[in-house]
């Protein structure tokens, strides 16, 4: 028999994907944070969306702000552990970049929204729901939920 730790999550392979509506629900709110922090905070607030932008998957162990009410987390796809900053930046590069191009009037805005609309149909169209980001940082959006019920329904009961 074979023991479970309860801590640590299974690797992400286990899990089911998160589904692409609550996706784009949770970064659509984090846009919003961006957003928010580029207009309210004068001098610094580019710099500042800027920031949470690429750390945000870091926090609340693999939870933005927007995954975090929807009730998404990001692991790392090779052994199931919650994502550090260091993946979080790595798999935020593309919207980070997107994020830049919007400064240039025009041409910015359609090139930063290519690469969104981009990432948008990497996480369609693949199978485990992976967009660039996930594929340069080994990482997997989970819907905790739904993982979570798949745990208890798989494990043994007591007798």
């Amino acid at each position: 028999m074979v023991e479970v730790d309860e801590q640590r999550p299974a690797p992400a392979e286990g899990f089911s994907k998160a589904d692409v509506v609550h996706r784009f629900i949770a970064k659509f709110i984090d846009f919003l944070i961006v957003a928010a922090l580029d207009r309210l905070i004068p001098s610094v607030g580019f710099f500042a969306g800027m920031t949470y932008l690429l750390i945000a998957d870091g926090l609340f162990q693999g939870r933005s702000f927007g995954k975090r009410l929807i009730g998404l987390q990001t692991l790392r796809a090779d052994n199931g552990a919650a994502v550090s900053f260091r993946e979080s930046i790595l798999r935020n590069i593309p919207f980070a970049a997107a994020y830049l191009f919007m400064i240039l009037p025009f041409v910015g805005w359609i090139i930063g929204g290519g690469i969104v609309l981009i990432e948008a149909l990497l996480t369609i169209g693949n199978l485990q729901g992976h967009r660039l980001g996930d594929e340069i940082a080994k990482t997997q959006v989970i819907d905790q939920r739904v993982s979570a019920q798949e745990f208890r329904s798989d494990r043994p009961m007591d007798a």
